[in-house]
């Protein structure tokens, strides 16, 4: 008997290991020489990540950190659109709606992640080619390396749908250069290609077509430490040539980005946009009014504080936001607007930046005792 028990575990082991390759799993987790190699693989999802895709990332990442024959860690999307599109709002809408746990569980493990991603020793390689935004930024701008290309699309358009830019938001937004981190949160401001390197939102640029071989390379060093890793990844950096000449963006509207989103208030910045006057300022207040109001008092507060705080403590105050907007109301509205009905007209409550006191954001920061968030 022992031994058919002996043989079901052998089997039960490889079935184990065999489901983690099989390219029906949300997720792939994969050993190839001295890389871990962690796919995301919802194309049809634009690899969105839900609960049980963090919840098989999170212990891979720990447990390869403490694998002496792994050496770095590597992180792509599967089906040529998107790196990841964010995470699954519509479950975690479902869920706030009936006061289901996941609405906790899963931005506590999210959060749990980023952090793991934050402080992994490591080397940690974020491919990210095509759609970038929300969840999949928060799996990507935290660890060493983000390797944009011509394909890459980068936002943190949560303030249209009654949230605010999470994933360390707080942490990494308010300490790109000058005011851009406040733009790109306030506005949803989309980025493409070699942008999303100028922002400094990725460390190298390659062509699309170029990352298996980028892959493949990364995989067969010997030994690879941090440098040997940066100078192979600058080495196809410096080669490619897409859109080299092209100027930044944002480049032309830098000092009125730096001036406009410097206010301390969001009623300020209203005020500055409407007497600058100018069409890029007429044109931010246009979108900056689509917003929801709450969503833009609380996003401001949480760049200003996260750009002195440590990344933990960033996702600490981060989830005591997301659970005050699962008990609001502009989170549904927006999921119902933008995702559900795509009307794109939120019923947004209050409705203007004045009616949002600064009472109601006081309370949103607060702690939450046993229920705070523990990395």
């Amino acid at each position: 008997r022992l031994k058919a028990l002996n043989r079901l575990q052998v089997i039960l082991q490889h079935l184990k290991m065999s489901k983690q390759t099989d390219s029906t799993a949300e997720v792939l987790l994969e050993k190839k020489g001295g890389a871990g190699i962690i796919t995301l693989n919802r194309p049809k999802a634009l690899n969105a990540l839900n609960l049980s895709m963090i919840q098989q990332i999170y212990p891979q990442i720990k447990t390869w950190e403490q694998d002496p024959e792994t050496f770095l860690i590597i992180i792509k999307g599967t089906g040529g659109k998107a790196f990841c599109a964010g995470g699954d709002i519509r479950a975690i809408t479902e869920a706030g709606k009936v006061g289901d746990k996941l609405s906790q569980d899963f931005f506590q493990g999210e959060y749990r992640l980023n952090n793991a991603i934050g402080t992994c020793k490591k080397p940690y390689v974020a491919l990210i080619d095509g759609i970038t935004m929300g969840g999949g930024v928060g799996v990507s701008i935290h660890g060493h390396f983000r390797v944009a290309t011509e394909k890459t699309l980068f936002a943190m358009p949560e303030t249209a749908i009654g949230l605010f830019p999470d994933v360390g938001g707080g942490y990494f937004l308010p300490r790109l250069s000058g005011k851009i981190g406040y733009y790109l949160a306030l506005t949803g401001c989309r980025l493409k290609g070699r942008d999303v390197l100028k922002a400094g939102i990725a460390t190298h640029f390659v062509e699309s077509e170029k990352l298996p071989a980028l892959e493949k390379d990364l995989i067969a060093l010997k030994s690879p430490s941090k440098e040997k890793i940066a100078d192979l990844l600058n080495s196809y950096h410096m080669k490619c040539t897409v859109d080299q000449e092209k100027e930044f963006v944002l480049d032309e509207h830098m000092e009125k980005i730096n001036s406009l989103f410097s206010a301390n208030t969001m009623e300020e910045i209203v005020k500055k946009l409407k007497q600058d006057g100018s069409p890029f300022a007429m044109k931010q207040l246009e979108t900056i009014n689509k917003m929801s109001p709450t969503s833009l008092k609380l996003t401001l507060r949480q760049l200003r504080e996260g750009a002195s705080m440590s990344l933990q403590d960033v996702l600490r105050m981060e989830y005591r936001l997301s659970q005050a907007c699962m008990k609001g109301h502009d989170f549904y509205e927006g999921v119902r607007a933008v995702l559900i009905d795509k009307d794109q007209a939120p019923k947004w409550k209050p409705a203007a930046l004045e009616e949002v006191s600064d009472e109601f954001v006081d309370n949103c920061f607060k702690p939450l005792g046993n229920d705070d968030l523990k990395l």
